[in-house]
């Protein structure tokens, strides 16, 4: 009995100690509360205001007034307040998420979004542009479509209606360019090229001398089926029949859905029209002239699905399919192939849009819209501007095209786009003197000037693709041009130094207005822009700032008095 009395007293003594261990644990803060306990003098930031606040939390609600101005709600624990991080993101420009790592959760916080690339070596204009194996510009918002006729991209930029903005087209150009030196080799499949391989059409077609020959009218409808998936890169020469409306028709079904789409490269169509699963462009089509047709065919149809405002659709390549292959009217059709893709044809389409569409006047590519730009006081950029960017990224592309090809119409193109550099811009060029002194190539030509630095430092890459690519006797010109704003950027870089982050231009010195300061973004692409030059310039004013605008990006600041 006494054994039994024993027992009960010494369960008893447990559970008591365990109940006083766990009311003394929940009051030293061992209860899980959305804020973790800080050392003294520390700021913790909570990720989210209005969490619910446990009785033994130890925390309470208090009103935080932020400089005489506004109210947020805050948490008070003994000496420490916490104050929401979507206060602070929004306030300060910091950016943070909530991320998980083996079951374990933390808060990340970061004060850029944007990502530094360092270079592997010197820089290599026979190899990729900066880092530009990352971008795809037809995928941008602001591109409407890549044009049917011209095979580049239609910007939407500053006027809805699209047209050709040559900075994009070359950017868009000199992203293929380096992705084709980036990625594995394409894979490709010949569909039809008239000889060694035969597509089993459904109408009648005729092969003559390689070249398959068909007319829709005399023997009805010409289809061939497939069941192609992953490869969306199309690839064909067509001589088609505008007086007939002749038409390339693709079929796309989506592989888990079973939705179909049609796509027409049609010689009477829009520049690009859609209307439900239906989506048109319009193609080159001269009486007796062969065109080269290279398509993206999930591009083609994300562009025409997107004008119709429809909701926007993740199209994985992986879940897609080329059903059917249709022609119509008359014409002739050559090496068909769909590949993973063709890098290098969407590249010279870019360069080629170069060459056609230069200003034999100027040199230039002309932008062709009104371009509203900077603060009260800087006038208006009215239609025909040209810009020392567009000039830069153009001559980067021409150099690379000449490099590959030995194609002289590319040199001569590139050489003659220098000509703009020698002309101050309130006379149409892109030239401008820092105070009447420094030379300044300016990517918007605006009066007064703005003295923008990313456009200047990219027209500076292409004056050097330029003098390095083209053959010694043809140098000159592009160096003289090339050093002297070298010479302008050491001069004048520290005066984009805001302390904290990069200015985008210098309009607060030459309008007097309020600084524009760089978002993160443009301030990355100074920093990668800055430590590309290092790699062929030691001077220690570039290598020292790029440096420092990386900690920026840290936040670090730069010193105070």
């Amino acid at each position: 009995m006494m054994r039994m009395n024993l027992k009960f007293l010494i369960l008893f003594l447990c559970i008591t100690l365990v109940f006083v261990t766990f009311s003394v644990w929940i009051r030293c803060g061992g209860e899980i509360t959305p804020f973790p306990k800080a050392y003294k003098g520390e700021t913790i930031i909570s990720k989210s205001q209005g969490l619910a606040l446990t009785e033994n939390s130890g925390l309470e609600e208090i009103d935080c007034h932020i400089n005489g101005e506004y109210t947020v709600s805050c948490r008070r624990e003994a000496d420490e307040v916490y104050i929401p991080f979507s206060f602070i993101h929004k306030y300060f420009e910091i950016y943070g998420k909530l991320a998980k790592y083996d079951d374990t959760e933390r808060f990340e916080w970061s004060h850029s979004y944007s990502k530094v690339y360092y270079p592997k070596g010197k820089y290599d204009p026979k190899g990729v542009f900066l880092y530009f194996e990352n971008y795809n510009v037809e995928l941008r918002e602001r591109v409407k479509c890549i044009s049917g006729t011209e095979g580049v991209p239609i910007s939407t930029q500053w006027e809805v209606q699209g047209y050709y903005y040559p900075t994009q087209i070359a950017q868009f150009g000199l992203s293929h360019y380096s992705k084709n030196l980036t990625e594995p080799e394409p894979r490709f499949k010949i569909i039809e090229d008239g000889s060694a391989h035969r597509a089993n059409w459904s109408g009648i077609v005729v092969r003559e001398n390689g070249v398959v020959k068909f007319s829709s009218q005399a023997g009805g409808i010409i289809t061939l089926n497939l069941d192609h998936v992953l490869d969306f890169i199309m690839s064909v020469d067509l001589q088609l029949s505008y007086k007939d409306n002749s038409s390339l028709v693709v079929v796309l079904q989506n592989r888990e859905k079973f939705e179909t789409w049609i796509i027409h490269y049609s010689c009477q169509a829009p520049m690009i029209f859609s209307q439900d699963a239906e989506v048109y462009y319009k193609i080159n089509c001269e009486e007796g002239e062969w065109t080269h047709l290279t398509r993206d065919l999930l591009v083609d149809l994300q562009k025409g699905l997107s004008i119709q405002n429809k909701p926007k659709k993740k199209f994985s390549r992986s879940k897609y399919k080329v059903t059917k292959i249709i022609l119509e009217g008359q014409g002739k059709l050559d090496n068909l192939t769909m590949a993973t893709s063709r890098h290098l044809d969407q590249f010279y389409a870019a360069a080629n849009w170069l060459v056609h569409h230069q200003d034999p006047a100027t040199g230039g590519w002309l932008n062709i819209v009104r371009r509203r730009w900077g603060p009260p006081g800087m006038k208006d950029l009215l239609p025909g501007w040209l810009s020392a960017m567009g000039q830069g990224h153009g001559i980067s592309v021409l150099a690379r095209a000449y490099h590959t090809s030995r194609d002289p119409i590319y040199l001569k193109a590139g050489l003659e786009a220098l000509r703009p550099f020698h002309t101050l811009s309130e006379n149409g060029g892109v030239l401008a003197k820092f105070f009447g002194g420094y030379p300044w190539y300016e990517e918007y030509p605006t009066q007064p000037s703005s003295f923008v630095l990313n456009g200047f430092i990219y027209s500076l890459i292409g004056l050097y693709d330029l003098l390095t690519l083209a053959p010694k006797e043809n140098r000159n010109e592009a160096k003289v041009l090339f050093e002297q704003g070298m010479e302008s950027l050491k001069k004048l870089l520290t005066l984009y130094d805001s302390g904290s982050g990069s200015f985008y231009d210098l309009r607060h010195l030459s309008l007097g207005s309020a600084p524009n300061v760089a978002r993160w973004d443009y301030h990355a692409t100074h920093v990668n822009q800055l430590l590309l030059l290092a790699t062929i310039d030691n001077s220690t004013i570039i290598s020292s700032t790029a440096s420092r605008w990386i900690r920026y990006m840290s936040g670090k600041r730069a010193p105070h008095n």
